[in-house]
């Protein structure tokens, strides 16, 4: 029999082991959009600081996903991204052990809304539900283990939403008992259905703009959980119980506004590209009401559509006529620009690095170190089965995997250091 001391001890040595346990089977997740926060950062390390000559080893070649611009979602034992064939979009189910299919299902109509076909957005996993949205504002809720649609609805007809020029390219947000997206137009913006059955929750009455293409992201300011959201009109928050406006700042996109907000601390940031640039905005709370002041305005980060990811202190992406841009994200001045080494692209951050994937040409990806010191480069290579389209989908770091999806190909290569 253990002595008391002994028992103690086994009991917390246990528990570290349960709790690293959660964190890891954590960090491998990869959820939905941008990653479980949104924010485009992988927390995993022990991953290559330098790659080889050629790049990291490719793993395997994944193939079927149809046309389109989704990137991936990644839960359990599983790969979950939209594409489209014929008359169809879909939502597909990999096995992430191998890349083989498990099922495919229904998401709604195909197309090629602005000239560009196929889905836009990424799923959303939560649990044992799945939800993904069209380029026509088909969205939809599938069980992950079969693929067995739940319940369906209309950006359009279901909300009296309208579609932006290039089509709906919204991930959906769940949080808590909710699942929230932004159909846009006089009935509400933005709108909240209960996740496991489709029924309305709410409407944002007092929050009208036009959908855009950013997606949602939650916050807690002043101690009310909110729903920032940024349109061609507006930057705002909106409570989550109700969809109450809760504050809001005017800020007029053109043509596009495509990059997700980054929240820390009570501060917003935001970027758009046609020549618009970056702001950061102070959200306060006082005795219940809410008030927004605009530290910056100006264009330093001109981002079109690859994203900008804040690390640490400093915000990273690639600004139109600038190049790759690190940006003070308190004082919004620039601490280097580099437009020489790697064309436009969009990123994604790991272990003290960004990974950058060039839209054009062969989609060459690059990784740099995430520094304020300057572009220092630790490795490229181009990607093979290269399709004729531009490479936009973002990048996925999870369980030492480096995920690049190029249309109906997904490739997997081996970033784990040995």
């Amino acid at each position: 029999m253990q002595k008391p001391g002994v028992q103690l001890l086994s009991l917390w040595f246990a528990s570290i082991l349960l709790i690293a346990n959660i964190s890891a089977g954590s960090a491998a997740d990869w959820p939905g959009w941008r990653g479980p926060n949104r924010d485009d950062l992988c927390a995993e390390t022990g991953l290559l600081k330098d790659w080889p000559k050629d790049g990291p080893p490719l793993v395997r070649k994944a193939s079927g996903l149809g046309e389109g611009y989704s990137t991936i979602a990644i839960s359990g034992d599983h790969i979950f991204t939209i594409g489209q064939r014929g008359p169809t979009s879909f939502v597909v189910a990999l096995k992430l052990a191998d890349g083989s299919h498990e099922w495919t299902v229904k998401l709604g109509q195909s197309g090629d809304p602005g000239g560009y076909a196929g889905p836009r957005g990424a799923p959303t996993v939560d649990g044992d539900l799945l939800y993904a949205l069209g380029q026509y504002g088909d969205l939809g809720c599938f069980e992950t283990a079969t693929g067995k649609e739940r319940w369906h609805k209309n950006l359009e007809k279901d909300f009296g939403g309208s579609a932006p020029n290039w089509g709906y390219a919204e991930s959906p947000l769940v949080d808590g008992n909710k699942v929230v997206f932004t159909p846009g137009g006089s009935k509400g913006a933005i709108v909240a259905l209960d996740k496991n059955t489709g029924a309305d929750l709410w409407r944002s009455r007092d929050f009208t703009d036009s959908a855009q293409y950013s997606s949602l992201v939650p916050a807690q300011i002043g101690g009310v959980r909110q729903y920032i959201q940024l349109t061609g009109r507006s930057v705002v928050g909106v409570q989550a119980a109700d969809g109450k406006l809760l504050w809001r700042a005017s800020r007029r996109g053109d043509v596009a506004v495509i990059p997700t907000p980054i929240y820390r601390d009570g501060y917003v940031y935001v970027t758009s590209g046609y020549g618009v640039g970056d702001n950061l905005f102070q959200i306060s709370e006082s005795r219940g009401k809410f008030s927004v002041k605009e530290l910056y305005s100006n264009k330093v980060m001109v981002n079109h559509h690859g994203g900008a990811i804040l690390v640490g202190d400093y915000v990273y992406g690639y600004s139109d006529g600038k190049g790759w841009t690190c940006q003070d994200f308190k004082t919004g001045q620039a601490r280097w620009q580099d437009k020489e080494k790697l064309g436009k692209g969009c990123l994604a951050y790991a272990d003290g690095h960004l990974y950058l994937r060039h839209e054009d040409g062969p989609g060459t990806v690059a990784l740099i170190e995430a520094s304020p010191a300057g572009y220092k480069e630790h490795g490229r290579f181009n990607p093979p089965f290269r399709s004729d389209k531009n490479s936009w989908t973002h990048p996925v770091i999870s369980g030492g995997k480096l995920y690049l999806r190029d249309q109906d190909v997904l490739l997997c290569y081996d970033v784990k250091a040995k």
